[in-house]
């Protein structure tokens, strides 16, 4: 079984910034996801194998997905902070042609990375 191995994340004050990292290779589609406390698992940003993006309006111009093809790496880098954000975020993986917004979309997933926020 594929294993995405995730680290990274951390506390920090509202307005901070972090970074979550996944070590994953191969796949035509990788995607951030993140559960909050007492709610379901939520989509975060996607990118495809030609490098493009797709945001959740919650995150839009605050976080940006990026990967290192040559380390084999996802990251996500996370600015302007709100304590809203706190959440355990997930990375994923697909080998399908196209990118989704849905945890079915995905077939393998990180450990977690916990990020916390306070104000």
């Amino acid at each position: 079984q594929v294993q995405l191995v995730e680290s990274g994340g951390g506390s920090v004050q509202a307005g901070g910034s972090l970074r979550v990292t996944c070590a994953a290779s191969g796949y035509t589609c990788m995607a951030w996801f993140r559960q909050a406390p007492g709610k379901q698992r939520e989509w975060v940003s996607f990118i495809s194998t030609d490098g493009s993006t797709t945001y959740a309006s919650s995150v839009k111009g605050r976080f940006t997905i990026s990967k290192d093809n040559a380390k084999n790496t996802l990251y996500l880098q996370m600015n302007s902070l709100k304590p809203e954000d706190t959440a355990m975020h997930y990375c994923a993986g697909s080998w399908v042609r196209y990118c989704y917004k849905v945890e079915a979309g995905y077939t393998d997933w990180g450990q977690g990375a916990q990020v916390t926020v306070s104000s």
